[in-house]
């Protein structure tokens, strides 16, 4: 008589090694990205930086990925299962460029330009920036109590093609085109992860970490890195032990820019609540299925604890859940990559980290998780929905792309208060068959407008045309108001236009297609 045995997940197996080079890698490129960006674009100096932001960085990551390594381990006892994957979690991506450049760069430029020293200006903004931070959360968290039924209301199709839209501009294109500018570093550390993950191929250690050796190995013996003495230097300086500080005070006295800054932070919000969404419906798609509520209302704290102790930066459940399930990555993953970031990030080893691992040493992995998030987008819905999940990547392409045209404009010499960006480019463009405008307005709310287009053309598919028409609808509501396509010009660039009336011509447009869609409910329903 065979006897049955109970299966409960481990805390740590050997391909969970794999998944913490992958998710660590990534939350490491978002680090330095954030570093960089303090001191180079707001002049943050090093001890505010090293100090506050990444001590406040380190709590959120650990609590976060703490939390969702006991939640898969949970999940795992209740479904007597071995192969559950925690959640992905780390900082997220879209917050942290729209609120250095949208919220915080533009508090400091203001009190410089009011006669605030390069510190002074630096305090208000870094405040500026919590308060901004703080109010994500309060939307990440207030929401968590309707993600059950919006998983409900809206198709797969809709929430996973949303996600390879974002995966195949933001994530793989970016690390493809830099594979491809450093080939000789860059494709061998590709091969091996494509032949580990894609081949089965097993070469007796972990294929992520060969991957990382072989990179840092080229990248050091090509002479794309090499030695230099004042760099190391510098990367030594901020070295030490930090400790997170309570900031709550500093919130309090800041409060006006959840006021100020509103049309900014109620998006931003929106959007991290509604990406987070999505890719619990992808793990769900990949074999693990999550609670909606306490897994969004533990990234919307993961955020409020941020803002608490220091840091400007939402957090988020990341992108990637079914490329860290391939990689055969379990819980033990998600633990190391919190315990290693928040060491990193409250020693201040990051900047030795980084002078001594390129990010071309690891973004293969990145690359690859990429593709598995697109492949799942077909391969994880109905095959007859396969050209709702084809619409569904385009707005994230048209976002993609406006991001790189404006890149392009700011590299030739514009986007400067001398000579600004202004609406007589978008002639320009159409000069040459380019309709900017178009991406410009796919680019604002781009995760609104893939998950409603995509859902669209799944009713519609599936000849639920009344279901559509009100998909329609609410597609009116969210651009009348602002929440997607309306935008305006800043001196660098096209950005959010929150207001009532401010995306009147969308609206108008997603009413007339709702009625149309209501037209050919009634006469299919005289049909039959």
């Amino acid at each position: 008589m065979e006897i049955a045995t109970t299966k409960f997940p481990r805390w740590f197996v050997r391909r969970d090694i794999d998944g913490f080079f992958g998710l660590a890698l990534d939350n490491l490129i978002q680090i330095l990205l954030i570093v960089s960006l303090c001191q180079g674009v707001l002049g943050f100096p090093v001890s505010l930086v090293y100090g506050r932001i990444l001590p406040g960085i380190a709590l959120s990551l650990i609590v976060g990925n703490f939390y969702y390594a006991w939640l898969a381990k949970e999940q795992g006892k209740r479904e007597q299962r071995e192969d559950i994957t925690a959640l992905p979690y780390g900082i997220n991506t879209v917050s942290l460029f729209a609120y250095i450049f949208l919220v915080m760069l533009p508090v400091r430029l203001a009190a410089i330009s009011g006669g605030a020293s390069n510190e002074q200006a630096a305090e208000l903004a870094w405040q500026a920036g919590l308060v901004a931070c703080f109010g994500s959360g309060l939307i990440e968290l207030a929401g968590a109590w309707v993600g059950d039924p919006l998983r409900r209301l809206a198709p797969r199709a809709a929430l996973l093609s949303t996600l390879g839209g974002i995966a195949i501009t933001f994530i793989a294109i970016g690390f493809l085109f830099r594979t491809f500018a450093n080939p000789v570093v860059g494709l061998v550390p590709l091969g091996v992860i494509l032949l580990t993950y894609f081949g089965r191929v097993r070469f007796g250690i972990p294929g992520g970490l060969l991957a990382v050796l072989l990179g840092i190995a080229l990248a050091w013996g090509t002479g794309l890195l090499s030695w230099d003495n004042a760099k190391f230097a510098t990367a030594l300086q901020p070295i030490g032990f930090y400790l997170p500080g309570l900031w709550l005070g500093k919130l309090w006295s800041s409060r006006s820019v959840l006021i100020e800054y509103f049309s900014i932070i109620l998006p931003m919000g929106l959007f991290n609540l509604v990406g987070s969404l999505q890719n619990l419906e992808s793990a769900e798609a990949a074999g693990d299925s999550y609670p909606a509520t306490p897994s969004l209302a533990a990234n919307g704290i993961g955020t409020l604890v941020a803002a608490i102790c220091g840091s400007c930066f939402p957090t988020t459940i990341y992108i990637g859940h079914p490329g860290w399930k391939a990689l055969g990555a379990r819980i033990g993953y998600s633990i190391l990559n919190g315990i290693i970031m928040g060491l990193f990030c409250l020693t201040g080893t990051v900047a030795i980290l980084a002078y001594f691992v390129p990010i071309e040493a690891g973004m293969a992995i990145v690359l690859w998780i990429g593709i598995v998030i697109v492949a799942q987008s077909f391969t994880a819905t109905p095959p007859h929905h396969a050209p709702a999940v084809v619409i569904g990547l385009l707005p994230g392409i048209a976002g993609w792309g406006a991001l790189i045209a404006k890149n392009a404009l700011r590299a030739a010499g514009l986007g400067t208060p001398e000579k600004p960006l202004t609406p007589a480019l978008i002639e320009q463009f159409k000069l040459s068959d380019t309709y900017i405008d178009g991406a410009f307005a796919l680019e604002q709310g781009f995760i609104f407008s893939a998950m409603i287009l995509a859902g669209i053309t799944v009713y519609i598919i599936e000849r639920k045309f009344r279901h559509a028409a009100y998909w329609s609808v609410f597609a009116a509501v969210i651009s009348w108001v602002g929440l997607m396509h309306s935008y305006r010009w800043t001196v660098a660039d096209t950005v959010v236009n929150l207001g009532w009336g401010t995306g009147t011509a969308w609206a108008v447009g997603y009413i007339l297609l709702a009625i149309l869609f209501f037209y050919v409910d009634w006469k299919e329903r005289r049909k039959a």
